[in-house]
């Protein structure tokens, strides 16, 4: 082939055989029998055949070629939008074309736009497809008609050279689970058989997708064990404390830690004191005290002479860490310093210079802490928050930060998005997990409700009776795209949401939505003390309303999804979503987590805009019926994917080809035995593995 088609199929990291044997089908489509046009339905696909009745170009909004098409059963139109001379006189009265499309109503009846279409002779016959024909993953300049004779070429490479794939699964597993060869189960996944059971197909259950998908899996849960291996070969500093610093601070605060707190105090301590590098994952669902089992490892590494970096995904959510541990560290005589993206000049070279020379114990920040410019003088640990925010290569850049003789830091990731263990066994191998499993006592249930915006009044009103009843309230504001917001629509399945700051033009939307709707509340309850915060605003602003809320004189605060995480007022105890349908089941979450933090019954009230989608609907209703973020984050898995929930969509890491977390984990526990059976009785099958799945997303995972 030439460099051209070389370098498209390259953007879907074609570059071998191999590569396009594993390019596998999204879905397919039935093209191997003719119907007749008076049996068609619209909302299916279908091949027909028939004699054009009439060809003409049809001037409306846009100019189009619209052909009649007729097989004895009844008719059809065939609507052309991009058209040239040559196809219109290709479609003359009375010539017979077989065409393959989605049927749909239009405005004379049932219609195909753009359908594929072929001339084919009446005196002879032309055969009908013998398998389903596949539909896959492309690229600009790369259509389907392009890939499925490169595909076709490569099965027929496969069948006259068995050995283009090598079996890297041994014979007993294969015998074990039943699966097919792997050369089987390829050619049934890119073209089943008429006869093929399509309910099974659809449903990914059948024996030669599952016999690929088991191997898909298990090349990543290999991946990542290798991963860890890998890290135990590193040394790291031997954090040893006798644990005078934490004692200190525990001594000073008005609430005992729980039980899940210790636990998981002593599992970190004890990694600290090791020369290999932790990397444990620490994971509690909203309001399980993970900023005080942060500061306590924090307390531990600095007690043994070193630094310790935090990093947190947004500028407010530093600005609470910053808060805290300040209140925790002055009295201890332990410096805390903030960098973000906003500390410019002389105050930034200060910061630097102090970091620099060791003199700041802990440093917070955003992505600023990974910049040239910042040198540590003995980072020992580094703690990143809610770590599926960052890309792969900025954490990577962060732990190199603290390479020093040979010595990595250790690392401490922290996430109040539960991971279910399904996922964390495919995109978390490579780490020890704890979990904290208890909330601190006193804590009282979010109960949930969920309404449409055509209650906004009755929703106003319960504000003001709460407001006025001493408690307080926040009313987030969410706004995506003015294209898409009269639609009501949610977000595409594993599609940025707008919290995430990745949707170009929304911040700006969503702080106007804040500032207005803020206007509004002022207007409709002039007697309460409305306050408004939002990412525009600058830092001072933002910190003077949140304290004056934190300490009763604001009633209630209007805000974007920035109070998403880290802000803790027990007085609050109302939480207003306006548009929910826009947000993930996650973020919901962490926004709901925002009240409840006291011992007074809490609420939760997401507003809608109809018509729901399907998969907004099913996104509300469980959160309606849950406050289990472990619950919430296995539901959150099945809806979007992994790719979305790990945060590794950047770097390829788990794009999986075939394989889907939460249909196949059944598969998991036989994965794990498969795993352990390669890495001791058949290591040289175990890297040939992981690049036919990986290719390069495995250099990744060094994070």
């Amino acid at each position: 082939m030439g460099p051209r088609l070389a370098e498209r199929l390259a953007r879907l990291d074609i570059r071998t055989v191999q590569d396009l044997l594993f390019h596998l089908p999204l879905r397919y489509q039935d093209r191997t029998r003719i119907t007749p046009i008076g049996a068609l339905r619209p909302g299916v696909e279908a091949v027909i055949e028939g004699e054009v009745q009439l060809t003409q170009v049809q001037f409306a909004r846009k100019r189009m070629l619209l052909s009649q098409l007729h097989d004895g059963t009844g008719g059809i139109t065939l609507r052309f939008f991009h058209f040239n001379a040559t196809q219109q006189s290709t479609l003359a009265r009375g010539v017979r074309v077989r065409c393959f499309g989605e049927v749909r109503f239009g405005k004379a009846g049932l219609e195909m736009v753009h359908p594929e279409y072929r001339l084919v002779s009446e005196s002879s016959i032309t055969a009908v497809e013998e398998c389903l024909t596949p539909v896959y993953p492309t690229t600009e300049g790369l259509h389907q008609q392009g890939i499925r004779p490169l595909t076709q070429r490569a099965l027929e490479l496969l069948r006259n050279h068995p050995d283009t794939l090598r079996e890297w699964l041994p014979d007993a597993v294969l015998t074990r689970l039943r699966f097919p060869t792997l050369r089987e189960a390829v050619a049934y996944v890119h073209y089943p058989p008429p006869d093929a059971p399509l309910d099974l197909i659809e449903q990914g259950a059948h024996p030669a997708q599952r016999r690929l998908a088991f191997e898909e899996l298990l090349a990543h849960h290999l991946s990542l064990r290798l991963l860890r291996q890998r890290v135990q070969r590193h040394t790291a500093p031997e954090l040893e404390a006798r644990g005078k610093l934490m004692a200190a601070l525990l001594a000073e605060l008005p609430f005992s830690l729980t039980h899940a707190q210790q636990r998981v105090i002593g599992e970190i301590r004890r990694d600290l004191a090791h020369a290999m590098p932790m990397l444990r994952l620490v994971q509690g669902d909203v309001g399980s005290g993970k900023t005080l089992v942060a500061a306590c490892a924090a307390l531990h590494a600095i007690e043994s002479g070193h630094q310790v970096a935090l990093m947190a995904p947004t500028e407010l959510l530093t600005e609470q860490h910053l808060a805290t541990t300040r209140a925790w560290f002055t009295p201890l005589k332990l410096e805390v310093a903030l960098l973000t993206g906003k500390l410019k000049g002389k105050a930034r070279a200060e910061v630097l210079t102090r970091i620099a020379s060791g003199q700041c114990a802990l440093v917070i920040g955003t992505h600023a802490l990974f910049q040239e410019d910042v040198n540590f003088a003995r980072l020992g640990l580094v703690i990143i928050d809610e770590q599926h925010r960052f890309g792969v290569h900025q954490r990577l850049a962060l732990r190199t930060k603290g390479f020093n003789h040979g010595r990595y830091p250790h690392q401490l990731i922290m996430t109040a998005t539960p991971i279910p263990r399904t996922l964390a066994m495919v995109g978390y191998a490579d780490l020890d997990s704890s979990v904290i499993d208890e909330l601190p006592p006193g804590r009282t249930p979010v109960e949930t409700v969920v309404i449409a915006d055509t209650r906004r009044a009755d929703v106003v009103e319960r504000v003001h009776t709460a407001c006025r009843a001493g408690r307080q309230a926040y009313w987030v504001c969410t706004l995506i795209e003015e294209s898409d917001d009269a639609q009501g629509r949610a977000p595409a399945k594993g599609s940025a949401s707008v919290a995430g700051g990745r949707m170009p033009g929304a911040t700006t939307l969503q702080c106007q939505a804040a500032i207005d709707t803020a206007a509004q509340l002022t207007a409709a309850l002039p007697e309460l003390r409305v306050a408004l915060i939002h990412g525009r605003m600058k830092t001072k602003e933002k910190e003077q309303a949140m304290r004056k809320f934190k300490q009763g004189e604001i009633d209630l605060l209007v805000a974007t999804t920035v109070i998403e995480v880290g802000v803790d007022v027990p007085n609050a105890s109302l939480m207003i979503v306006e548009n929910a349908e826009r947000l993930g089941l996650a973020q919901l979450h962490q926004l709901r987590g925002r009240v409840g933090r006291g011992a007074t019954a809490s609420h939760c009230v997401l507003m809608y805009h109809a018509p729901l989608s399907q998969y907004a609907k099913a996104r509300l209703t469980a959160l309606r019926a849950t406050n289990d973020g472990f619950e919430i984050a296995r539901k959150d898995l099945e809806l979007r994917g992994p790719g979305e929930v790990l945060g590794t969509r950047q770097a390829g890491l788990l794009q999986l080809h075939i394989a889907d977390l939460a249909r196949d984990q059944h598969l998991l526990p036989e994965i794990e035995q498969t795993a352990v059976l390669l890495l001791n009785s058949h290591p040289g099958h175990v890297q040939p593995l992981i690049r036919r799945w990986l290719g390069e997303g495995a250099q990744y995972g060094e994070v």
